[in-house]
């Protein structure tokens, strides 16, 4: 099982970027898709969700903001994350999740500064 995140980078405040998370070795459709993020210093935090039917929910602090999707084709959830801010700086995790089977991707950095 591999779940590959990419995407990240540096961006300056008020800009975008997409994140992507392709996974291998897993029937893709049925997991529920998550993206987590790690500040320096602060606990993971759950972003958003996208559901195997396409329901999606995100944390307060960037709703609005953020757009989490999923291509089962593909096999690839993406984060559209537009309007940074500084305090969006984190590695940023997928996670896969079916019943008691949950997997994660390796990480990408995103640093916003300007």
């Amino acid at each position: 099982v591999q779940l590959q995140a990419s995407g990240g980078g540096l961006v300056q405040p008020g800009g975008s970027l997409r994140l992507s998370c392709t996974c291998s070795g897993i029937s893709f459709s049925s997991y529920a898709m998550t993206w987590y993020r790690q500040a320096p210093g602060k606990q993971r935090e759950w972003v958003a969700i996208i559901t195997t039917n396409g329901n999606t929910n995100s944390a307060d602090s960037v709703k609005g903001r953020f757009t989490i999707s999923r291509d089962n084709a593909k096999e690839t959830v993406y984060l559209q994350m537009n309007s940074l801010e500084p305090e969006d700086t984190a590695v940023y995790y997928c996670n896969a999740r079916w019943s008691y089977r949950e997997y994660w991707g390796q990480g990408t950095q995103v640093t916003v500064s300007s």
